[in-house]
């Protein structure tokens, strides 16, 4: 099989060229490391054309080392200690690639410099050479040691991290499915025979490659969140699923008209990966083929074909399977995005573990319910054979209401609705193991239940459109005591009544859910005959699912909630921190950040009484006491990050400081002071942090003030800004704590204050640039918390919002037209323009709410906001075209084409007037039609039909588009003949004309307004 190259060797040309002699004399290092690339990449090609495989690899990643720590040693930004470790690396690797590839030894003195012969004795020169020689044959054995058996290095990295995932990359699908698929896979215990991670799920088509094309060559997904526990699994399988997508029976090609998009299955492809797992094989480049196993009827049952598969010696693939390259990464998914760029990125699907990584860390916000369909058992009824079951799955809420796009079936994949059970044909008692993921904004799981319906299935359309839903099955998310479902097995209860019964909620919900409430409400759940219960009927059908809970909010134990929702009961309020201590310590470092949001705000929403003061300081104790435990010890990490990131409480250092002083006055009258002395060194870190915090709280808002009264005063313009920026800067470090709080005092006291500056300060100021750079920077430290919380500081005086959106879209107009900076300070300008489009996209929303209804519509407002959106996508800086291929290829990596960006935006904004459109017309034309001149594929397929719609508007209006065809023939004309527009855009100029003339017909004609479908330009035609 061939292989290729990773990055073309043309990447490396500045290095591997020989007339290169351009070097700093005081880094005789890198002359070294460039010398040694230019002689390995001859030998690199070599091994290239004699196909020497292994070695070629060998070779390309210590050319790939070298050339990335070259690039950082010439950064001139390595610390001295740093700069150091990274010579010996340096170093180290090139005496070992000169020896694998017989290459001369290098001698060094301690330095790694390499040593002058005239400089050094014989016997230093000798025995630098019995040393170097010493070393690169440890370095020698340490590698074969490596590759049989595990790697030391890597082993050592995999110890210190609790975290580990796997990448998959998925190369080929050699399948005759004849239809389309869903190709799901995932990683399955096959001695539990159990599934360990969601799917990842990619839509092949029955042509034979991805629905989705741009993903051709970049189907990669990473399976995060394994732990110790998952690396100690006897077996781990990768096991992929084909479903195909279609008719009920492949073989049915007769000429009656057939049910289409059916899920039916086909079969699956599974591969062993213990070794892989386990560190035993460690090779991204290898691909693997799993060879594939058809289902041997249609009415086989994946998970039966699967376990069947893991059993068998080998499989009679007939060349059929799935091509993957794999490799276990240590780290969590924002580790190993930092440290494998190569392999994982934003595109990568994240397929997560079902159930939690062993270290949750504070801002790790999940709530994620996996549902699994296990199995039923239903009655043919009326039907001479086993009924074809679908089940449906969505989710409701207590109204009545679908939630729209809750449900994943797999990561790489849309949201649904709805989802879809593959059927299994004229099964009575059908299995199906199909987990799909839920996941419901917090604040509406209580008020939400999942719904199960099922429906018989015809392979004829005929009959299976008059198929209706024949029984229904529930589950609230949210038991009676406010705790979540438990995880597990649910024996759900199938009702049957008239279809348009099952569809109303009000039915069903207030009936009992599963066989155990049954019970609990004193029915019998055994005997054969049916049961009513108000307009419904328990069937004698069955259904069973399980699910799984994996929030890092919403808790299964009684006494945890108690504690987190203590608001709701005060009075409950000590004998929930009482309760806390005797709470399975699993559960309360799984929600150990909320938990110690409540114990703090506890103490300090009670600030003047010391009645909670002992027990929040014992459940401190406790909580701290159970992270030094073995069990959890690995959490210790995560109450550091607590106490330095996420920790608010300014004033609890003065009552954890008196509860302690009590402690050793009373030391010898109770064993708390004992318990507590184990506990101490974290209770001094958050008394340290709390004091900090304390003397933060005083200053800022006194600093705040003094600032807005000499700025709105325009007095001390430069000392007010130096400032600024150094509070600003001090925010944005990583290590001073939660900065929330502080940067709404900022943005409540000085963004209006500084953007006023900024409006009334020449282009020729010396500070324009600093206060620009204050404001911009005020702005990225916004979150959207903060945006959402602005619209409030202004009060009820509408007039108040208006004026700041308006000052602040001409303002940014402004300075987008006339940039402060100069146009080299590329990294600055794309800062400001990133800031700027955030800041842009958070305002439209306050559009959307606040001035868009008739009785509070903004016309200026809105009509400044398009002219700002297209000066921004307009703007000379964000024309990428205009640059050199190397140029447009870094901003591209960093910050994407922030033009489709906007560009989109502004559609969508258009499209949201409705009624206010015809009051931009014709104004609105010459912008829109300067946001189409940009030679911008999918801009221009997003923004021309606008001009149709515009049309449209114009004639549902007044009947004609005279404004309209006048405006748009008076503006193309203009630009066209100036010189702007493309070779396409000049074909797409002639269309419009000819259109514009065929209407003129039309409307003259007295015919009905035009569908979108009458418009010349569809799917990029004309384009580009």
């Amino acid at each position: 099989m061939s292989f290729f190259f990773a990055v073309p060797i043309s990447y490396y040309l500045p290095i591997f060229r020989q007339h290169e002699t351009v070097i700093p004399s005081e880094l005789p290092l890198i002359q070294e490391v460039t010398t040694t690339l230019r002689e390995w990449s001859t030998i690199w090609r070599q091994l290239y054309i004699v196909n020497n495989r292994e070695m070629f690899h060998s070779v390309r990643h210590m050319i790939y080392d070298l050339i990335e720590w070259r690039s950082q040693i010439l950064s001139g930004t390595l610390p001295q200690d740093e700069l150091k470790e990274m010579k010996k690396k340096v170093t180290a690797k090139i005496d070992y690639g000169n020896r694998i590839l017989d290459l001369d030894l290098v001698v060094r003195d301690e330095d790694g410099n390499i040593l002058d012969p005239e400089q050094t004795s014989t016997i230093s020169l000798f025995r630098a050479h019995e040393i170097a020689s010493k070393q690169v044959e440890e370095r020698l054995l340490e590698e074969k040691s490596q590759k049989q058996n595990l790697d030391i290095t890597r082993q050592a990295k995999f110890a210190a991290t609790p975290s580990f995932a796997l990448f998959v990359n998925l190369k080929n699908v050699v399948c005759k499915i004849g239809e389309d698929a869903e190709v799901l896979m995932s990683l399955y215990d096959p001695l539990e025979s159990k599934f360990i991670s969601e799917n990842y799920l990619v839509r092949w088509s029955s042509s034979g490659l991805p629905k989705d094309i741009d993903r051709l060559h970049n189907l990669r997904a990473v399976f995060t969140d394994l732990g110790s526990k998952d690396l100690k699994r006897e077996k781990i399988s990768f096991v992929c699923q084909i479903v195909r997508v279609g008719r009920m029976e492949l073989r049915d090609n007769n000429t009656r008209k057939l049910t289409s998009g059916l899920r039916r299955p086909f079969g699956v492809a599974v591969m062993d990966v213990t070794d892989i797992i386990n560190g035993k094989v460690d090779d991204e480049d290898k691909q693997h083929f799993i060879p594939f196993q058809p289902v041997a009827g249609e009415n086989d049952f994946l998970q039966t074909v699967i376990n069947k598969v893991i059993a068998a010696k080998e499989v009679n693939h007939k060349g059929q399977g799935l091509w993957v390259t794999m490799k276990l990464l240590p780290g969590d998914i924002h580790q190993i995005r930092k440290e494998f760029p190569h392999l994982v990125d934003r595109t990568t699907a994240v397929a997560r573990k079902m159930g939690f990584p062993e270290i949750i860390m504070p801002g790790d916000v999940r709530n994620d319910i996996y549902v699994t369909l296990v199995q039923g058992d239903f009655d043919k009824g009326s039907k001479t054979t086993a009924k074809n079951v679908e089940v449906t799955v969505s989710v409701y809420d207590e109204d009545g209401k679908k939630l729209e796009n809750v449900i994943f079936p797999g990561a790489g994949d849309d949201a649904l609705s709805e989802y879809k059970s593959v059927i299994y044909y004229q099964v009575k008692q059908p299995r199906w193991f199909e987990t799909v993921k839920v996941a419901i904004p917090i604040e509406d799981v209580n008020r939400s239940h999942l719904r199960f319906t099922f429906r018989h299935r015809s392979s004829q359309d005929s009959k299976d459109k008059s198929e209706k839903i024949f029984a229904l099955a529930f589950v609230k998310l949210m038991r009676y005591d406010g705790t979540t479902l438990r995880d597990g097995e649910h024996d759900l209860i199938v009702y049957k009544a008239e279809a348009k019964k099952l569809e109303d909620f009000s039915t069903y919900l207030s009936l009992p859910s599963t066989k155990i409430e049954l019970e609990e409400k004193g029915h019998s759940t055994a005997g054969k005959s049916m049961q009513n219960l108000g307009s419904c009927t328990i069937s004698k059908d069955s259904f069973q699912i399980s699910t799984l809970v994996c929030s890092t909010k919403l808790t299964q134990n009684v006494d945890l909630l108690g504690l987190l929702k203590w608001r709701s009961n005060t009075n409950l309020l000590q004998q929930n921190l009482r309760q806390l201590m005797k709470v399975d310590g699993g559960e309360v470092v799984k929600f150990l950040q909320d938990t110690l949001d409540a114990l703090f705000n506890i103490m300090m929403e009670n600030s003047e009484s010391e009645t909670f003061d002992t027990l929040v300081f014992d459940a401190l104790v406790f909580i701290i006491g159970l992270i030094a435990d073995r069990k959890f010890q690995h959490f210790n990490p995560v109450l550091e990050t607590y106490i330095k990131k996420h920790f608010s409480a300014t004033l609890a250092y003065t009552k954890l400081t008196k509860v302690l002083r009590t402690y050793v006055d009373n030391a010898g009258i109770t064993d708390q002071l004992f318990k507590a002395m184990k506990s101490l060194e974290y209770i001094f870190k958050f008394i340290v942090r709390s004091r900090i915090l304390f003397n933060q709280y005083i200053l800022l808002p006194m600093m705040t003030d003094q600032l807005k009264y000499h700025l709105e005063r325009q007095e001390d313009l430069e000392a007010c800004c130096q400032l600024l920026s150094n509070i600003l800067e001090v925010l944005y470090r990583k290590d001073v704590g939660p900065t929330q709080r502080h940067v709404q005092v900022i943005m409540e006291k000085l963004l209006r204050t500084v953007n006023r500056t900024v409006i009334s300060m020449g282009r020729d100021s010396e500070l324009i640039g600093n206060f620009v750079a204050s404001m911009t920077a005020i702005l990225r430290q916004m979150e959207d918390y903060h945006y959402a919380h602005l619209i409030k500081t202004f009060g009820k005086m509408r007039s108040d919002v208006v004026d700041f959106l308006m000052e602040t879209f001409i303002m940014f107009k402004n300075l987008i037209g006339k940039n402060v900076y100069p146009s080299d300070w590329v990294i600055m300008n794309m800062m400001q323009n990133k800031v700027f489009l955030r800041a842009i996209n958070q305002y439209a929303d306050m559009l959307n709410k606040k001035f868009l209804d008739q009785a509070n519509f903004e016309l200026q407002l809105w009509n400044n906001y398009f002219h700002l959106a297209v000066a921004f996508l307009t703007q000379e800086s964000l024309q990428l075209e205009n640059f050199s291929s190397a140029k447009r290829c870094k901003i591209l990596n960093k910050y994407g084409d922030m033009r489709r960006q906007i560009g989109f935006e502004i559609r969508d904004m258009w499209y949201n007037l409705g009624q206010h459109k015809i009051k931009f017309i014709p104004e609105m034309v010459g912008p829109m039609l300067e946001m189409t001149l940009i030679p911008e594929t999918e801009l221009r397929k997003a923004t021309i039909p606008i001009f149709f719609d515009m049309m449209q508007c114009e004639f549902h209006s007044t009947r004609s588009f005279q404004m309209f065809e006048n405006e748009i023939i008076t503006k193309l004309d203009h630009e066209v003949e100036g010189g702007r527009g493309d070779e396409q855009y000049k074909v797409l100029f002639e269309k419009i004309n000819t259109f514009l003339m065929i209407l003129g017909g039309w409307c003259k004609g007295g015919k009905e307004p035009l569908t979108i479908s009458h418009f010349p330009v569809q799917d990029g035609e004309g384009t580009g």
